[in-house]
Order: C-alpha cells, then sequence, then structure tokens
C-alpha cells in the first residue's frame, strides 16, 4: 500500500483513526475523544465508523475481543506502514511549502 490514496476525500478520517491507534488499541469512542484532543473536532460517528470499516477491510487496523461492550481496535503492520508512508508524504510537502512561503 502506498499510503491513504484509495480514500480519497475520505483519507483525513481514516490518517487520523491510524494516527489515535499508533498510540495503541482504543475503541470508537476513546478515539473520537482523541482525534478531538489531536484537532479540535470530535469526529462523528458515521465519519468515524466508515473510516474504521475501510480501514478494516483494507487489512490496515484489525479488531480486537469485545471488553465490557466495547470494541477495540488497533493497527496492523500494514496500517503501520501505510501510516509512516502518509505522514512522510505530508511532512515533506509540508517542509516545501513552508520553504515557499518563506521566499514569498
Amino acid at each position: 500500500m502506498s499510503g491513504l490514496t484509495e480514500f480519497g476525500r475520505f483519507s483525513e478520517p481514516a490518517l487520523l483513526v491510524l494516527v489515535s491507534l499508533a498510540e495503541g488499541p482504543k475503541h470508537g469512542y476513546a478515539m473520537q475523544d482523541d482525534i478531538a484532543a489531536l484537532t479540535g473536532q470530535r469526529p462523528g460517528p458515521g465519519t468515524l465508523y466508515g473510516a474504521i470499516r475501510r480501514l478494516e477491510e483494507l487489512g490496515l487496523i484489525e479488531a480486537l475481543l469485545e471488553r465490557e461492550r466495547r470494541k477495540p481496535y488497533r493497527l496492523t503492520a500494514g496500517g503501520r506502514a501505510a501510516l509512516q508512508t502518509e505522514l512522510s508524504r505530508q511532512q515533506a510537502v509540508a517542509g516545501i511549502g513552508l520553504r515557499r512561503l518563506a521566499l514569498s
């Protein structure tokens, strides 16, 4: 996988889910809290669970055994690699953009 390009306009929620899970397994509500702390915006359930479903279908995350009626998820090795690829790509783009701004 070469990043999250197949998510199209839904790539940001997917990226945020992967970033949240990079810290360790979490259930949906904990991911919502973590993403809200990171971005200042809490994703709605449809957005969050749509991203979770797509990430799971692609094998980037996997569900763990349900605990206390909550279903936690964790990154797979492929998810970790996709996250690294996407964050590196974004870091490169941000660096170029910041350099260009400094020149103008």
